[in-house]
């Protein structure tokens, strides 16, 4: 692991050495990486989550193409090749730009996402308002493909996606303030670094932060609007919400940006709370279980995205009103009622911020 990242250093002092333009294709290097990471993570997860499902209705899922594992890429290809039908009375511009607005934003976040210690595509001192930032921007794509479509089912979907992303979105962004205020900072590597010690997995903000733990996983999957919290895509009611009147390419941004939020919360999830690439066995001495890496983040992530995966198979969809109440009379006043606890904890020493 200290030669892959030795490795990963020395081309970087590499390209610097080149000067203006050095610095530009490190930018670029880094940034193709981690989008055709992403992209390929999610092709691989949508294959993943159709085997699982499979698996738990007790049949097989996909098994054709590819023994099943490139089911994806033929989905992919049929989207692609399918004629993009724009309704007769839509607004063109807006129709286009709205999977555009979804999309951008669920990639540009993952720009301060630490893959291991110094390795991310931007090591930023606001790491954690640039989240936010990023994040609160993908709802603006949703209302405007409902708007645009100049359809009735469509708007329908998109003010419903509105008021429950934006809900769950404050108390996703109050959770994030206990985690800013346990780790005594807005970087995301320092946070994980914030969650080192010599006592393995009770040295992670999971314990102390319990009841945000909890508010985070849930409002994360409202957040995205998967089941069963699926509301904005209700069958029975609206058809496919805001998603409605696009087809082919168009739909699929909205498709990828869907599963690229849910790997983005899942590794959001692992950092903030489980200590990111930190080992669960850290200052024990166990040989190889007690190592910090990366593949430690990967594995707590992929936890975090068959969770999703459990969470559609099992429940059933919640009705709007019960799921409005949850947001707005549960889990605000509880993450601003823990903020306070978390705040007097750090007074206290009961733990200190950032060590």
């Amino acid at each position: 692991m200290n030669a892959f990242l030795q490795m990963i250093e020395n081309l970087h002092a590499f390209l610097n050495g080149l000067g203006p333009i050095g610095v530009v294709l490190w930018s670029i290097l880094w940034i193709l990486v981690v989008a055709v990471g992403v992209i390929l993570t999610v092709a691989f997860y949508v294959v993943w989550e159709r085997k699982l499902i499979g698996w738990m209705h007790v049949r097989h899922g996909p098994m054709y193409v590819g023994m099943g594992v490139f089911q994806a890429f033929a989905d992919v290809f049929k989207l692609l090749f399918k004629e993009v039908v724009r309704p007769t009375q839509a607004d063109k511009f807006l129709y286009v730009l709205a999977p555009l607005l979804v999309l951008v934003p669920s990639f540009g976040a993952w720009a301060v996402i630490p893959f291991d210690a110094k390795v991310a595509v931007s090591n930023a001192n606001a790491g954690l308002l640039y989240l936010l930032a990023m994040t609160g921007l993908g709802v603006y794509g949703i209302i405007l493909a409902g708007y645009a479509s100049n359809s009735k089912y469509a708007f329908l979907g998109a003010m419903r996606a509105a008021a429950q992303v934006v809900s769950y979105e404050i108390a996703m962004g109050f959770a994030m303030v206990g985690v800013m205020v346990a780790a005594g900072s807005l970087n995301l590597t320092e946070i994980v670094e914030a969650q080192a010690g010599n006592d393995g997995l009770f040295d992670w903000f999971l314990i102390p932060l319990l009841p945000l733990f909890f508010i985070y996983v849930i409002s994360g999957v409202a957040e995205t609007n998967r089941s069963p919290f699926d509301v904005v895509e209700g069958e029975s009611e609206i058809v496919a919400g805001h998603m409605v009147e696009y087809s082919g390419a168009a739909f699929a941004l909205f498709f990828l940006a869907e599963y690229a939020n849910m790997i983005l919360i899942s590794f959001l999830i692992s950092i903030f709370f489980l200590g990111g690439w930190l080992s669960p066995f850290q200052g024990w001495n166990i040989p190889f279980l007690s190592a910090n890496g990366w593949w430690w983040l990967f594995i707590k992530t992929a936890f975090f995205m068959s969770n999703y995966i459990w969470l559609r198979a099992t429940f059933p969809r919640y009705r709007y009103d019960h799921i409005m109440r949850l947001g707005w009379k549960v889990f605000i006043p509880l993450t601003i009622a823990w903020i306070v606890v978390v705040a007097l904890m750090a007074y206290y020493k009961v733990f200190v911020p950032g060590v």
